[in-house]
């Protein structure tokens, strides 16, 4: 059904499977007179940032999602439009998945390395995600934390590297995501293997080996991919906008 108000109303016709996550910053919990939880706050710098202020901060989060960019759009526009009397908007960021019936549900997302991108989630459903996602302590019970970082992928530079080295540098085989040691995406990587002369199957700066947490901390992701209108000389300005959900943000995403 169309909001109340809406003044394009056949806009809403079509669900296309709308969600909206709300998320609140830590100005919005003082507003209300709330506790945040410790980790409601900015992040810690980590070496490699080039954070860009127009894509940073904020009190009030709203993730649109659907399987029609129409449908996102109006969603979106309605929501902004009943904000203006209490809020400004900051910032926000288009991204996308396969669309709806491209692949068979369940699929793991590609980014736009052509890698398959989450391959090591919890499954929903599952005690494990439920552990990993949701908090189960005070107001914030059934609530999760969200961090959500945009990460540039200079594709021009990977359009460089041959596929073998692609592969290498994330442990995974381009093809299906298997692990270098093994045959499917979800087989079990074996980091102790080692080639006939010695050096590591899955090298030491692989992906999934600097993300492997030896305390079995995981996080959930939902990535999403953006692409941009590209300046100068490059023919791409894209990159992955890199969704998580944890239920402790300083104990499962910082580390």
């Amino acid at each position: 059904r169309a909001a109340l108000a809406d003044s394009e109303p056949e806009l809403a016709l079509s669900p296309a499977r709308l969600t909206v996550t709300f998320g609140f910053g830590p100005g919005l919990v003082a507003r209300a007179g709330g506790s945040a939880p410790g980790w409601l706050s900015p992040l810690p710098a980590f070496g490699i940032d080039r954070l860009q202020p127009e894509f940073s901060d904020g009190d009030l989060l709203l993730q649109i999602a659907g399987d029609d960019p129409l449908t996102v759009s109006h969603a979106a526009r309605m929501l902004l439009k009943d904000s203006r009397s209490f809020a400004s908007l900051r910032w926000s960021q288009s991204g996308f998945r396969r669309a709806y019936g491209t692949e068979r549900p369940g699929t793991t997302m590609r980014n736009l390395f052509g890698q398959v991108d989450g391959t090591a989630n919890p499954q929903p459903g599952t005690t494990e995600f439920d552990d990993v996602v949701w908090a189960h302590n005070g107001w914030l019970a059934g609530g999760t934390g969200f961090v959500l970082r945009r990460i540039r992928m200079d594709l021009d530079k990977w359009d460089e590297l041959d596929r073998s080295g692609r592969e290498a540098s994330v442990g995974r085989t381009l093809s299906n995501g298997a692990p270098l040691t093994g045959t499917e995406e979800f087989d079990e990587p074996d980091f102790d293997a080692t080639t006939g002369i010695g050096f590591p199957v899955i090298a030491n700066f692989a992906h999934i080996r600097r993300a492997r947490d030896d305390d079995g901390v995981k996080i959930f992701r939902r990535a999403y991919n953006y692409d941009e209108r590209p300046a100068g000389s490059s023919v791409s300005e894209s990159g992955l906008l890199f969704v998580s959900f944890q239920a402790d943000i300083a104990r499962q995403f910082i580390p």
